[in-house]
């Protein structure tokens, strides 16, 4: 009876200095190329740029904020994400779902190494995904009307984000030698993310890998308070970590290795206090000054008699701000047509982007309000606030306005656009035409009953020219207070309205 005792496999491959991690890199060159040629991520990919075309230029038009626009670059990225992570783990279990792990024995890079390749080979997808951030970004920030600063801690997010991932699904690989594990790991993610993301942990929420904020608030960029330097410095101690105790459980115990993840747990750790610090007290005084008294941090310039004040960052705005002042001011008649305003924007910062509170209407003579979104429903907003005040006196008047004065006004909004109607659509509530309807204002709105409507329809049916004089003609008497939808339309020689004429 003969004992056959079998030796271990030994590598038929001379040793060559450096030949382990030339080796390690074209494995890692050959992985990338399969990675990036896997159907999960040419799809993912393809969804991601298709939605960042269709999407382009409908979030701000054609005046984006560049302090928001980079941090809408952080969502899409976690699809790529998902993508890499369910790939990697698959090309990671490869030679255990074939059968054919002891044949790669032989060769001259043992499993830790063939494990330090697939990490190496997720920086492709990363890499890649950050042109498309940049891409995304950068054509944002080429607008013409583009105003604000970007972060490039928030533009990190997106890339970093598929980094993560794409290493938690090498690492699961070597804990669960199992295909199933990735897509059970990817369902946790966005239960986690999902459920996590629609409540408000305060600092905790700065855990997940991205953070975004359900608002339609536009801040000043040194008002954000988002630590996103140090959040990106959290994603990238994470996704080291991660990549680093792959290399462990594929059985890389080497010194280097455990000094690594000693380094990139000390980033994570660092990244994760610093991002929860929460609010500066000089942020919160910096916010409150810019709510409560925005003429503190404000410059002001005067255009055709008016004064229009801006923070920094919107004073290339101003000239957009006139136009709309000198168009509604050219429809007015009697002493509004002259009539100085002083036009100053505000914002409500002290609850920073988690808060959306309303702007109280000013009560002080001729001052109107102008937001920190500029562009689309933003325009005939504005213009109704301006014809308001040129009516009423002021803001907190103008909104308690309820007769007939709102045909007069809603003329003066409107009627000088190209296409009054289209106008008139997109700054009532429900962006209606005819009947009743709320009218939208930087600060509290109007409301227009459908007696006032026929009339103001009837009257942009009119020539622009002829509806115009008939309006400086009965000037005074259309913005009598109490005038009636009937008397108004009498005295523009337009027929009476059937409509009711009862405001809420």
């Amino acid at each position: 009876m003969t004992a056959v005792m079998e030796k271990p496999a030994v590598s038929g491959t001379p040793a060559e200095p450096g030949g382990s991690r030339k080796a390690v890199f074209a494995l890692a060159l050959f992985e990338s190329r399969r990675l990036l040629t896997r159907i999960p991520v040419l799809v993912a990919f393809a969804v991601y740029v298709a939605w960042t075309v269709w999407r382009s230029g409908k979030a701000w038009g054609d005046y984006p904020a560049l302090q928001d626009a980079d941090r809408a670059t952080q969502g899409a990225p976690m699809l790529i994400g998902l993508a890499v992570l369910l790939s990697v783990n698959n090309a990671a279990l490869r030679s255990h779902r074939h059968g054919t792990e002891q044949f790669l024995t032989v060769l001259v890079l043992p499993r830790w190494r063939r494990t330090a390749a697939h990490a190496l080979s997720v920086l492709a997808p990363a890499l890649l995904t950050a042109v498309c951030v940049a891409g995304q970004f950068g054509r944002e920030a080429l607008r013409p009307g583009a105003i604000g600063h970007g972060s490039v801690g928030e533009l990190l997010v997106g890339p970093l984000t598929v980094l993560l991932f794409g290493l938690a699904g090498l690492l699961m690989a070597g804990l669960v030698r199992s295909a199933v594990a990735a897509p059970l790991l990817m369902v946790l993610f966005l239960f986690v993310f999902l459920f996590f993301s629609g409540l408000d942990y305060g600092a905790s929420l700065w855990l997940l890998p991205v953070v975004e904020d359900a608002t339609s608030n536009t801040l000043p960029s040194d008002l954000l308070g988002r630590p996103a330097a140090w959040h990106a410095l959290y994603l990238a101690g994470l996704a080291l970590s991660l990549g680093l105790l792959a290399l462990i459980v594929a059985g890389g115990r080497k010194p280097a290795v455990f000094a690594g993840v000693a380094g990139a747990l000390a980033m994570t750790l660092v990244g994760g206090l610093a991002q929860s610090e929460g609010d500066s007290p000089e942020l919160v005084k910096a916010r409150e000054r810019a709510s409560v008294h925005p003429e503190q941090v404000q410059s002001c310039v005067r255009r055709d008699g008016s004064t229009y004040c801006a923070f920094p960052e919107w004073e290339p705005r101003v000239g957009d701000w006139a136009r709309v002042v000198d168009g509604v001011r050219s429809l007015a008649g009697g002493g509004a047509h002259e009539q100085d305003l002083v036009v100053r924007q505000r914002v409500e910062a002290r609850y920073g982007l988690s808060g959306d509170a309303a702007l109280e209407s000013l009560k002080r003579p001729h001052e109107v309000t102008v937001g920190t979104q500029w562009g689309g429903n933003r325009v005939p907003e504005f213009s109704a606030a301006v014809a308001g005040v040129l009516i009423a006196g002021d803001e907190k008047a103008a909104t308690s306005i309820c007769d007939g004065r709102i045909v007069p006004l809603m003329w003066l909004a409107v009627g000088w656009e190209s296409d009054p109607l289209d106008a008139l659509r997109r700054v009532r509530l429900n962006d209606t035409v005819t009947g009743s309807d709320s009218v939208l204002q930087p600060t509290d709105g109007l409301y227009m009953t459908e007696a006032q409507t026929e009339v103001l329809r009837a009257l942009l049916d009119l020539p622009r020219a002829e509806a115009g004089a008939r309006v400086k003609d009965r000037w005074a008497e259309l913005i009598a207070p109490k005038i009636t939808a009937a008397r108004a339309a009498g005295l523009l020689g337009l027929p009476a309205p059937e409509g009711e004429d009862k405001c809420l």
